[in-house]
């Protein structure tokens, strides 16, 4: 196990310097953007020439690697449309679908070219009112038919690619808890390029088990965000499991994102259940801790989550008090 690196926690730096920081700070991986006007990376110039061999021996040079490729916002109007995604792509609906389409799958060509094995996004939702059968009671499975004919394609593309597509659940995608994880991964017939990128902070705000998702996902998670989430214990009652709206620095919110540690994570259980499924890889800090510098975050991060990576399994006894 790894701790990474998220670039976009420094999104308004160029990319050598967040580079640089990382490694100076103890990071042993980065996960890149390469959606539209990132500020870091041209993903059009990735895809000519041996721009992207350079990239990533740029990133080499400085003795980290490059665990994921974020896809997060373009990706947003595959499922979505319309003004709430206008910001990412200003067109008809169709224009806005084969733009997000277009997009995630030059990112698999980048993460192919640079040898990175998972690239990782949200899908979009053309409506999260579909989530509740009222008013529109056809409306998830409507959403369920948009997701299995656009993302079925896409996925044949990341196969032929040799990349994963690990989708980050999410309120206002199409998975947002484990029963929704399930059923994409059912809906897409149980494709091997398409899993789940784990940010425990993005379930635990919705009342998840972070643990139980783990244990029924198992080989499913591809790749992992190192984000925390606080439960504002006395506001909760108040404000609920879903108060999205608003500033989210507001001291009257039922929840915050922190950064690990800071949280109501148990990491230890958290990194614990992810080693016993099978999963031995990065995990990548992400910063959205409306409470402290970016500065702070990244020296605290990687000095909490660190010390409790697991590096090997268990080597086993075999003497007459335990013999297996």
């Amino acid at each position: 196990m790894k701790v990474g690196f998220c670039t976009v926690n420094y999104s308004d730096w160029q990319l050598e310097d967040v580079v640089k920081l990382a490694a100076e700070k103890g990071y042993e991986a980065v996960e890149i953007p390469a959606y539209t006007d990132n500020g870091q990376t041209d993903p059009d110039a990735l895809t000519k020439g041996d721009n992207a061999k350079k990239l990533r021996e740029m990133i080499e040079g400085y003795g980290l690697f490059v665990s994921g490729i974020s896809n997060h916002a373009d990706t947003m109007a595959i499922l979505c449309e319309g003004s709430d995604i206008k910001h990412i792509y200003d067109g008809t609906p169709e224009e806005q679908h084969a733009f997000g389409t277009a997009s995630l799958i030059r990112s698999a060509q980048i993460a192919n070219v640079m040898e990175v094995p998972v690239v990782i996004s949200f899908t979009g939702l053309k409506s999260q009112s579909h989530m509740n059968v009222f008013p529109y009671g056809d409306g998830w499975a409507e959403e369920e038919r948009n997701f299995t004919e656009r993302f079925l394609p896409i996925l044949d593309k990341f196969k032929e690619y040799g990349v994963k597509l690990a989708i980050e659940p999410h309120p206002n995608n199409i998975i947002y808890d484990l029963h929704t994880a399930k059923r994409a991964i059912e809906l897409v017939g149980n494709h091997p390029n398409f899993g789940i990128n784990f940010d425990p902070a993005n379930l635990l705000y919705t009342g998840i088990s972070v643990e139980a998702f783990i244990d029924e996902l198992k080989e499913r998670i591809f790749s992992v965000h190192a984000k925390d989430c606080q439960i504002i214990g006395h506001n909760m009652p108040r404000g609920g499991f879903w108060m999205f709206q608003g500033d989210w620095s507001n001291i009257e919110h039922s929840f915050r994102f922190r950064i690990p540690g800071w949280g109501s994570i148990n990491w230890k259980d958290v990194i614990t259940g992810l080693y016993m499924v099978g999963y031995d890889g990065v995990f990548s800090y992400e910063h959205e801790d409306v409470t402290m510098s970016r500065a702070d975050g990244t020296d605290k991060s990687i000095d909490f989550l660190k010390p409790l990576m697991i590096h090997a399994p268990y080597e086993g006894r075999n003497d007459k008090l335990f013999t297996k």
